[in-house]
Formats: structure tokens, C-alpha cells, sequence
């Protein structure tokens, strides 16, 4: 193993690890980390998480998902000892950098992605305007298509109008349930 000569400090670090074991990952670094004396130089384990809107069976949910599956961030001074600890810990397949040196992530990278992360609830992003023609994904509705009428942001819906028996009807939806043609 070649000795870790970076002399970065303190810095972040992106290990990767089989995906859907990053709780397992986190929760055993931890372990380790307490168990071998690290605190001095492995400092946080992070998951970046967000939360997302979905809709199941017609109702609106809020989940939590993981911006980067299969990754885990590291807080920590790489040196030997730290690096093979964390190199070690099962589940991990790696560090990212080149070799066997890790690189660090940019402190902007970090900051944003700590903000994005830190967004209680989750926006909504209406990539639609008003007079754009879309189709009807989900609901009673499912396959009409439509012109877009009124956007409300806020709530994240819009009405459509939908031609039925020859004539226009408004239709309000949730923004998840069209999609722009």
C-alpha cells in the first residue's frame, strides 16, 4: 500500500460503496471509528439525502431519497492510518480520486450540496407555461390532453383545459401528473 503523502488537512472525501448499503456503511465507520481512536482524524459521515414529491395512489407524498446512491461523503485528515480504516470498513469499495490517493471535493461543492440537503420542504419545479400543450399522466384524466390555463406555484397544480364533448373544460391537477408534449 503506498503511504498517503497529501497533506490536505481536513477535508471531504467521497468513498463508494455497494449501493443500498450506505446506512450499513455509515453506521460501521462510525463503529470503527470510535473503536480504533479516530475521532482525531475521521470527523463526520454524511449520506446526502433530499426530499422528493410523489404521488401514489392519487394522494401527494413527500419521501426522502438519496442524491447520490452508492456514495457516502467522509469528513477526515487522510493519512495512513485514517485511509485504512475507512478503505477497510465492509461495503466500501473505494475512495474517488486517482489511484489509491483520494481527492477531495471542492468546500463550494460541500456548501452546496449541505443547502440542497437542508431544504425542509421540497420545491416545485413547473417546467410548463400557461398556453403549453401537455398530456395527462395519472389520474381520472390519464391519456386527455390538454392546454395549459393557470399555474399556482405554491401549490404546485395547474388547470387544464381539457376538450371533452366539444367543448373546453377546466381540469386542475397536480404538476406531477403531465407531462409537456
Amino acid at each position: 500500500m503506498p503511504k498517503q503523502t497529501l497533506q490536505q488537512g481536513r477535508r471531504w472525501y467521497v468513498i463508494h460503496t455497494y449501493s443500498g448499503y450506505e446506512e450499513n456503511v455509515k453506521r460501521n465507520l462510525l463503529q470503527r471509528i470510535e473503536s480504533m481512536d479516530m475521532e482525531d482524524k475521521i470527523y463526520n459521515v454524511l449520506i446526502p439525502t433530499e426530499k422528493k414529491i410523489k404521488i401514489k395512489n392519487g394522494k401527494r407524498k413527500i419521501t426522502t431519497e438519496k442524491i447520490f446512491p452508492g456514495y457516502v461523503l467522509v469528513e477526515m485528515v487522510v493519512d495512513d492510518n485514517s485511509w485504512y480504516v475507512v478503505r477497510n470498513t465492509p461495503n466500501v469499495t473505494g475512495f474517488i480520486g486517482s489511484g489509491t490517493t483520494p481527492t477531495p471535493i471542492s468546500d463550494l461543492e460541500i456548501k452546496n450540496l449541505q443547502k440542497r440537503m437542508g431544504v425542509e420542504e421540497p420545491t416545485f419545479k413547473i417546467d410548463v407555461s400557461i398556453g403549453a400543450a401537455v398530456r395527462i399522466t395519472d389520474g381520472p384524466f390519464k391519456g386527455y390532453e390538454g392546454k395549459v390555463n393557470k399555474i399556482d406555484e405554491d401549490r404546485g397544480k395547474i388547470k387544464v383545459l381539457v376538450s371533452m364533448f366539444g367543448r373546453e373544460t377546466p381540469v386542475e391537477l397536480d404538476f406531477l401528473q403531465v407531462k409537456k408534449i
